[in-house]
């Protein structure tokens, strides 16, 4: 076991756990005692400790995208990097030893090497975790995903994105948006940028862009200055069971920013802007209609993407080209500026950085073409998105046949939104739905029969819809079913990227040969 032999001080060492994290100018992590309150401002109860030098972390469950980000980012500051999960898919177990991260599987008290100084789990990793239990026979600090952003913001000038929708891709266009502008930010996003390789990395600013997610009230560990509140719908029904409650922690989260900070909310979103009134900060509105702070005017679709106009405070901005498909990308561009220019990017650079956009992996990624088909992968996992998808796909490719592959995720979710879902899923020709990715619940049979009761209310759509026992069989279909000339689209939070990742194998081993 590496530590079987500790050293003297870390077993002298007082129990303690963390207040905030920062990392140093010559880039190693360091933890220091805790700042005096605002008690203005909400905030839950966070431990302390004495100031402590971080040169190494171990991360638990980092097969997770936010995790992940988490790793290159302090990777990307020079701190030593190792972590643990339950089957990383091969592909990102490789990947990630290639960027100097040094991953197990499985997990084993022995993967705690001697000399880590702190370990940050996922919030899916349970405190009889082998790993755990054995940090806290060490007296290791411990640190949950969202605590040890909100340690990493502390000192930094943070930049939260919020929202139901639009996260990833709001919070990497912000960060390509500022480091065109030559602002350097550290960025963690939920997802790859294209081309770039990694979700998390560490930039030469006080800047920090984030990704901050609301599930379990995590955004509330974190301490921003700025914030986009992009939208808030029902989502995550076993914490927030009604609307009503999600915008009550959208609330506290708008809450969290100082007076002198700002907050960039969807004006088109009634319960954001009611989530919004909760702030003390400047709050700068966004949206499609005049009346907004910034409002978008001739939305053109081009052969890349879209063509359109901004107005801030009735004043023409600029003109605008942004390659991406999808009208709701032109909103989440708007709010990427408003809040770039709020951090000093100006209209050139934004301009550029617009236009150089590459997108981000698994949104509406467009995978290639096998045998005529043309095949396209998304995160898409709440009835809005879905719609949101299946809409672009008809607009980019009109009168052909459109299918769509579904994998619902959470039980929980699929059994309060099933309408919703059948309704969103009829605007394909031809769906697949595969049973419920049960994540963060007990996998019942439930995941079955809520499948097969999505398919038949599809149906009754007038769409034709079947269920499928396994992703394999949506593979075959796409082989044996599809026709030249048709759409394929993969949907879903859970592993049915899989699917995406062995057509892209296919691929390149076809353009090799």
């Amino acid at each position: 076991m590496y530590r079987a032999h500790l050293r003297r001080s870390e077993m002298n060492r007082a129990p303690a756990d963390l207040d905030f994290l920062e990392m140093s100018d010559v880039g190693t992590l360091e933890m220091y005692p805790s700042m005096p309150t605002d008690t203005t401002r909400p905030s839950r109860n966070l431990p302390q400790i004495r100031r402590t030098r971080i040169r190494s972390a171990h991360l638990v469950g980092v097969g997770g995208s936010g995790m992940q980000a988490l790793a290159q980012l302090m990777h990307g500051f020079r701190c030593r990097i190792t972590g643990s999960d339950q089957g990383i898919p091969q592909h990102l177990f490789w990947r990630l030893h290639q960027q100097g991260l040094r991953v197990n599987q499985g997990h084993d008290a022995a993967n705690l090497p001697e000399t880590t100084d702190v370990l940050i789990h996922s919030p899916t990793i349970p405190g009889d975790n082998p790993e755990r239990v054995e940090a806290a026979r060490c007296q290791l600090p411990q640190l949950s995903l969202s605590q040890a952003i909100g340690r990493l913001m502390a000192n930094r000038i943070g930049v939260s994105v919020a929202g139901t929708h639009g996260k990833t891709s709001t919070t990497s266009l912000l960060g390509h948006l500022l480091d065109t502008a030559g602002l350097s930010p550290s960025v963690l996003a939920g997802a790859e940028i294209r081309g770039r390789g990694v979700s998390g990395w560490a930039g030469r600013s006080k800047l920090f862009v984030a990704e901050s997610c609301e599930y379990q009230d995590h955004f509330l560990d974190l301490t921003p200055k700025h914030a986009i509140l992009l939208n808030i719908e029902p989502d995550h029904f076993d914490c927030f069971p009604t609307l009503e409650s999600s915008i009550k922690s959208f609330g506290r989260f708008a809450g969290l920013l100082p007076d002198d900070g700002t907050l960039i909310v969807n004006a088109d979103c009634q319960a954001a802007m009611q989530a919004a009134q909760q702030t003390q900060a400047n709050i700068v509105t966004f949206g499609t209609r005049l009346g907004s702070d910034w409002w978008l005017s001739d939305m053109r679709q081009t052969s890349q993407g879209w063509r359109f106009r901004i107005f801030h405070q009735s004043m023409f901005f600029g003109e605008f080209d942004l390659p991406l498909p999808g009208r709701h990308q032109v909103l989440n561009a708007l709010a990427a500026i408003a809040m770039s220019r709020t951090l000093g990017a100006c209209r050139r650079d934004l301009s550029e950085g617009l236009r150089s956009f590459p997108g981000v992996v698994r949104r509406f990624d467009q995978i290639g073409s096998w045998k005529g088909v043309t095949l396209i992968d998304d995160y898409a996992h709440h009835p809005t998105a879905i719609r949101t998808t299946l809409k672009t796909a008809r607009e980019r490719f009109p009168k052909r046949r459109v299918w769509c592959a579904f994998q619902p995720h959470q039980i929980s979710r699929t059994q309060n939104l099933l309408s919703d879902f059948a309704r969103s899923l009829g605007v394909a020709d031809e769906v697949l739905i595969a049973p419920i990715f049960a994540a963060r619940e007990v996998a019942t049979d439930d995941r079955f029969r809520l499948s097969r009761e999505m398919v038949d209310r599809v149906n009754r759509t007038g769409t034709s819809a079947r269920f499928v026992e396994s992703l394999d069989e949506i593979t075959t279909t796409i082989e044996t079913e599809a026709r030249p000339g048709d759409v394929f689209v993969t949907l879903g939070a859970g592993d049915i990227d899989r699917i995406a990742y062995e057509f892209t194998l296919r691929l390149q081993r076809h353009r090799a040969s």
